[in-house]
């Protein structure tokens, strides 16, 4: 078995795989928002009340625990960076974690965790490159290659929703400091603010920039399937429509790249924590 869980900023949810993937428990809980302590002493509070669930023996070795983070954790202090559950950053929230459960923990980006999970037995299942993208209230993105996440020395990789939209000059500011980053064009605030998705115009002006914003994805990562995530990627209209837009940008005569929509949802990230123990 293994225990996948997801922290958000609103609520903790934890999850039981078995090892043929099926889920054995699913629960969720509120977020200690702000309260860094309550937030560790939940999570391990989590874990024991799912083995007491599932008929763990306390004798047996503990089940593997990876957790899905909003943010990184630095490779060089092992602290937690660039998370915008602001109370998470500069703790060392693995080892406070390992301190409380006695076991190894495993700790991804959310997004690299939603990659793995459509990777492992999602929409891109049996593909050897997977762009995985969250479209919701931020814009993220996690890779996977040969049913392994990609993190690099920086613990930055897929992160293309601070890279500037091409061909944008509106200025727009983002949290992070910068101007016209994807994800001030290509979240759902930002499609909401520009007419939401019942506006004809603003779905058109939206399907442009997420094929530019695609287009420089596979022009530099080459992806065999992209993947969908985050409540903007229910718009079923995006798959038929960005494939025949993105061509203008990319540098090839055909692009074989799939744009798929998730297979498990809102379950995607938590499972995806699961199995970063599939390593």
């Amino acid at each position: 078995m293994r225990i996948g869980i997801d922290l958000g900023g609103t609520k903790i949810e934890i999850i039981v795989l078995g090892d043929d993937g099926a889920m054995l428990l699913r629960e969720r809980v509120p977020t200690p928002r702000g309260d860094y302590a309550a937030t560790v002493a939940t999570i391990a509070g989590l874990v024991t009340m799912a083995e007491r669930k599932v008929g763990h023996d306390g004798t047996a070795p503990p089940i593997p625990v990876g957790i899905g983070i909003p943010g990184a954790e630095s490779r060089v202090t092992g602290l937690i960076k660039n998370a915008n559950s602001t109370w998470l950053i500069g703790r060392p929230l693995r080892a406070d974690l390992e301190a409380a459960l006695g076991r190894a923990v495993r700790i991804e980006n959310d997004a690299n965790c939603f990659a793995l999970s459509e990777a492992v037995d999602g929409a891109a299942a049996g593909a050897r490159v997977v762009f995985g993208v969250i479209l919701g209230t931020g814009v993220g993105g996690g890779i996977v290659v040969d049913g392994r996440v990609l993190v690099g020395p920086n613990a930055i990789a897929g992160e293309w929703g601070h890279n500037p939209l091409p061909g944008a000059t509106e200025g727009r500011p983002c949290y992070c400091g910068r101007t016209d980053c994807i994800e001030t064009y290509l979240s759902g605030p930002a499609l909401a603010a520009d007419g939401g998705a019942e506006n004809a115009a603003a779905l058109e002006r939206y399907e442009q920039r997420l094929a530019r914003a695609l287009a420089q994805v596979i022009n530099i990562l080459d992806p065999d399937v992209i993947v969908l995530g985050g409540g903007v990627s229910n718009l079923d209209r995006l798959y038929d429509r960005v494939p025949r837009l993105w061509g203008e940008w990319v540098f090839s005569d055909h692009v074989a790249t799939r744009l798929l929509k998730n297979r498990h949802g809102d379950s995607s990230g938590v499972r995806g924590a699961a199995w970063l123990w599939n390593r």
